[in-house]
């Protein structure tokens, strides 16, 4: 039997008021010890291209990585040139994330259409098509830092999209989460975190061990902040789901040793050896990748 994979830990940024603050946060994220830095791609957030590139400059060792891209906002081709300009400013520390975006709100803002799952699965599909027969090509301009380009992370939950992943990614982010019929998040049970892994597990076939599996943390707590913390997800949280809450892998809650043992269980049952938090937790989640480490 092969040796569980070695962790990785990312971090989701947020918005930075100043650029001091962005510096100072993605400093601190690294001295914490976390391997790769995010940046999400919603409206009213920081734009990710930029953001990355000064973290690059203000870091040494921590990958960056969008996290995700909504494939239909952007012309495949003009992508392919942020890309690849970005990885080549980053010296190839440059992880692609792309999904198929799911918030509505924000592609009518922007005037872009909606459209179906089916229809943004294309989408994303298209480009990643794009993407790999530019980079292929030996005389495109500008030149990603490695051949073929960086590594891709494709992040989603349905089969559509995790079918995608599984042909075409390193990294296949499942999101714990579903999107309800009237529009909100449900976090799923472990159940269903099980079918869907086996789901992707099948779907890779021999590229299994070769492919990392990650998981998003909504939210790093101590027990004293469990009633706060079931409070603030009740919506999101079916009862049965609410029954299992202290096995998750997207609600931690228990000191950093309890959550240690916990992301060990986790990767031998699931396989999510690649946790990503978001910002507000990355003091309290750095304890647990000390007890990780």
């Amino acid at each position: 039997m092969s040796s569980p994979r070695e962790f990785r830990f990312g971090v989701n940024m947020g918005v930075p008021q100043a650029r001091d603050e962005w510096v100072r946060k993605c400093r601190r994220a690294e001295a914490l010890g976390y391997d790769v830095i995010g940046v999400a791609d919603h409206l009213g957030l920081a734009p990710p291209f930029p953001a990355l590139v000064l973290a690059a400059e203000n870091t040494e060792r921590v990958r960056l990585n969008t996290f995700v891209l909504n494939a239909p906002f952007y012309n495949p081709v003009l992508l392919a040139r942020e890309v690849a300009g970005t990885d080549r400013f980053v010296e190839g520390r440059l992880e692609l994330g792309l999904g198929a975006g799911y918030v509505r709100d924000e592609f009518d803002t922007a005037g872009i259409p909606f459209g179906t799952g089916a229809s943004r699965v294309g989408r994303l599909e298209q480009t990643i098509r794009t993407l790999r027969e530019l980079f292929a090509d030996p005389g495109y301009q500008p030149r990603p830092a490695r051949p073929g380009g960086p590594p891709l992370l494709i992040g989603g939950w349905g089969d559509r999209l995790l079918t995608l992943a599984a042909r075409y990614a390193s990294v296949v982010a499942l999101t714990g989460a579903a999107t309800t019929a009237a529009g909100p998040l449900r976090l799923a049970g472990l159940a269903e975190i099980d079918e869907r892994v086996r789901f992707v597990r099948a779907a890779l076939g021999e590229r299994a061990p070769d492919v990392e599996l990650n998981i998003m943390a909504q939210t790093v707590a101590p027990a004293a902040r469990r009633a706060e913390i079931l409070d603030k997800y009740s919506s999101a949280l079916e009862p049965e789901v609410l029954a299992e809450v202290d096995e998750l892998p997207t609600v931690l809650i228990g000191s950093p040793r309890e959550l240690a043992d916990r992301l060990r269980a986790n990767r031998e049952r699931f396989g999510f050896g690649y946790i990503t938090v978001l910002e507000p937790d990355l003091e309290a989640f750095a304890e647990v990748i000390a007890e990780l480490r």
